[in-house]
């Protein structure tokens, strides 16, 4: 049932969001992700763990999308406050998506590689999603969907390491043991516990 409501929100507040933007109504995509994290943080075990993901995913996001901004790919119609800053619901928009990496997304966890391909691919075609609802614009495309694939496809496995750090949700939690081994032959190794 989690993962059901926590890919159904995403999709209305993203929705929400890109419409917001497009429709010179940026407020619209805070408000509904506000929404957003208050479902996901109700139903944490430990919220502040997913506080510090959500934080996390902010800053990382922010300053890819205002490189992105920066560089003159990409920008908004809506929300900006420097042509050299992502406006800030495209921000809230990556504290969406924190929302999802330790539920709708779990099932990439210790698969960097997987990971680092639905990035290169999701990446750049969300992207193209908003430019056709009217949100953003791909001012260079080429340049834009390059940076996109390859920014993403760096950020997706580092996103999903986050998560295992910063994992507050219900169910089982992954986490990193070193083998009781001289520190030389120590080896990192993945072990699943289940937590109360």
């Amino acid at each position: 049932m989690l993962l059901i409501v926590n890919f159904a929100v995403f999709q209305i507040a993203w929705l929400s969001s890109v419409i917001g933007g497009a429709q010179q109504m940026p407020w619209l995509g805070p408000v509904a992700v506000s929404v957003a994290l208050i479902i996901h943080l109700a139903a944490a075990r430990r919220p502040l763990e997913e506080v510090l993901l959500v934080v996390s995913c902010a800053l990382i996001g922010a300053c890819f999308d205002s490189v992105l901004v920066a560089s003159g790919w990409v920008t908004y119609k809506a929300g900006l406050f420097s042509e050299f800053l992502a406006p800030y619901w495209i921000i809230t928009m990556w504290m969406l998506f924190a929302t999802t990496l330790n539920v709708s997304m779990r099932w990439m966890r210790g698969k960097p590689i997987l990971a680092s391909v639905f990035g290169f691919l999701g990446g750049p075609t969300t992207y193209l999603a908003g430019e056709k609802l009217g949100g953003i614009v791909l001012v260079n495309q080429t340049a834009a969907l390059v940076a996109l694939a390859v920014g993403w496809a760096i950020m997706m496995p580092v996103l999903m390491r986050l998560s295992e750090n910063f994992d507050g949700m219900p169910g089982k939690r992954r986490v990193w043991a070193r083998e009781a081994q001289p520190v030389v032959q120590r080896r990192s190794r993945y072990i699943e516990e289940e937590t109360s």
